[in-house]
């Protein structure tokens, strides 16, 4: 077939229909692959307009990690001539012969080929590496409406707990690790796979609140706490357990981590955020008694039926809120239980 592209490519079958797994180079998708523009009215496009917001980042995240990034396949829809040439000795291995008129359209994955193209601008040298694409004969555009809910409809995006856990270049995520699996209590009550945990979990932490908690205390208090050395921000939450009785009750099975998440405060991201803001202005008022100020901790009435102290603050109608404001509200009720300790 003159006037063709050729691909290294996967022959199979789905619903009855050829489709072809094909290895693109990257620096071919920009003129290779097109999407539905935004003029265009919903009804009439494949997809879902291009948030330009999202590509920067996607951009950036190939650029800073050319020698590691790691791209999944985008799928297409081809619209024209299209051969597939079986290898010898093979039905499903070969070469995708497609026609430089065909149209090709991105039902899923536009947002990653438009970083592709801004990565390239900065890194020239990985247009010859290749990514995968799914291309499925063009179905109109009924069928490629419906290629694209089914492409969406079923993906469920990971926790943030679990994304933090996994990341090995979030410096925060690698420190906090190390908290956790320096405090038993955090190791044994920390759930590191959901962000928003239920009435019958057995875990009283989630990875993410406690991650965002110990970025803060780290930000806030300066500290010199690195996943390599951890020391202050372990020496810091240990504290924090050590004045807090029933988070040690829980540890024990004394009391449900459910029942703390109903009934207190303390049980919930916002507290543990304001903790670590509390706790680095006392650092930085106190730098040699904090440890001792942080005892107050345990005598503040937590208590969500408390409403006098925590309505308008850690709490929104009764319900529990994680607003910038109603942290920083928290951490003034804690700082000044901590204050009023210390100056004993």
């Amino acid at each position: 077939m003159s006037n063709s592209y050729s691909f290294a490519a996967i022959r199979g079958v789905q619903a009855g229909r050829a489709y072809y797994v094909a290895m693109v180079p990257l620096r071919m998708v920009e003129r290779l692959f097109r999407f539905d523009e935004e003029e265009l009215p919903t009804a009439l496009r494949a997809q879902r307009g291009l948030n330009k917001g999202r590509v920067p980042a996607i951009a950036r995240y190939i650029a800073t990690n050319a020698g590691e990034y790691v791209l999944s396949a985008l799928s297409a829809t081809v619209d024209g001539g299209m051969k597939f040439e079986a290898a010898v000795g093979e039905r499903s291995i070969g070469t995708l012969v497609v026609e430089m008129t065909a149209t090709i359209v991105i039902n899923d994955g536009q947002h990653r080929r438009a970083g592709i193209v801004e990565a390239l601008k900065e890194r020239p040298h990985l247009g010859d590496e290749t990514i995968a694409v799914t291309l499925f004969p063009d179905g109109g555009l009924a069928r490629s409406q419906q290629m694209f809910v089914d492409l969406n409809q079923h993906g469920v995006k990971p926790s943030r707990s679990l994304r933090l856990f996994y990341d090995a270049r979030d410096d925060a995520a690698r420190l906090t690790r190390a908290v956790v699996e320096a405090i038993p209590l955090f190791r044994d009550l920390t759930d590191l796979t959901r962000t928003n945990l239920s009435g019958t979990s057995r875990k009283l932490f989630a990875f993410s609140n406690l991650h965002t908690a110990t970025a803060t205390l780290v930000d806030e208090a300066g500290l010199e706490a690195t996943a390599e050395q951890p020391g202050p921000a372990i020496e810091f939450w240990r504290h924090v357990v050590g004045a807090m009785p029933e988070w040690r009750l829980a540890g024990e099975g004394k009391v449900s981590a459910g029942e703390l998440r109903r009934d207190r405060v303390h049980a919930h991201g916002v507290a543990m955020e304001a903790m670590a803001i509390a706790g680095a202005r006392m650092i930085a008022e106190r730098p040699a008694s904090w440890q001792d100020a942080l005892l107050a901790l345990g005598t503040i009435d937590w208590s969500r039926g408390n409403t006098g102290l925590w309505e308008g603050r850690a709490l929104l109608g009764g319900r529990v809120n994680r607003s910038r404001t109603s942290v920083m509200l928290t951490a003034d009720v804690i700082h000044r239980a901590l204050r009023g300790c210390d100056e004993k």
